[in-house]
């Protein structure tokens, strides 16, 4: 009897033990996973480290245009606060900041000064940095702004693999 006493409380205790375990375990494992939603849903609401591929600029579309080898874009680069793209032609770079209130000013920006037939509105996108004092975040979607005016580029997040 006392044989099958020590069993049953063996057992007892095995299982016990497994199971807290287990528990504990899940609420590592919940942590982790807590801790990666709320790292990716930080990085989903910032700006930087994104490619920002132009679909707007000035209340118009943008397409490619048939010769285009590359689509008009950004990215905003935290190391050292640094601009980088494509006007669809012309290389860009330069600098940002960002301030409360979703604030930005770019600075020191450069282009190369290639001739691109058929990309006609790099121009009027290069001037986008020169005019833009604020930024509206929606998802994936990024605004340009001058003030309370009416958007001055729009673009879309593009997600590299």
């Amino acid at each position: 009897m006392k044989k099958y006493l020590f069993l049953a409380s063996f057992f007892t205790l095995a299982l016990s033990g497994c199971n807290t375990g287990k528990h504990a375990n899940k609420a590592a494992t919940d942590g982790s996973e807590t801790e990666q939603t709320s790292h990716m849903t930080q990085q989903e609401n910032t700006i930087t480290e994104k490619r920002w591929k132009l679909v707007e600029l000035g209340g118009q579309p943008i397409t490619m245009a048939e010769n285009q080898q590359t689509e008009a874009h950004f990215v905003l680069h935290t190391a050292g606060n640094k601009v980088s793209g494509n006007g669809g032609c012309n290389v860009i770079n330069g600098t940002y900041t960002l301030s409360e209130g979703n604030r930005i000013r770019f600075s020191k920006m450069a282009t190369t000064m290639m001739y691109c037939p058929g990309v006609e509105r790099e121009g009027e996108f290069l001037e986008v940095f020169e005019l833009t004092d604020n930024y509206t975040l929606h998802g994936d979607t990024l605004t340009l702004n001058l003030g309370r005016r009416a958007p001055l580029a729009v673009f879309h997040a593009v997600y590299l693999r």
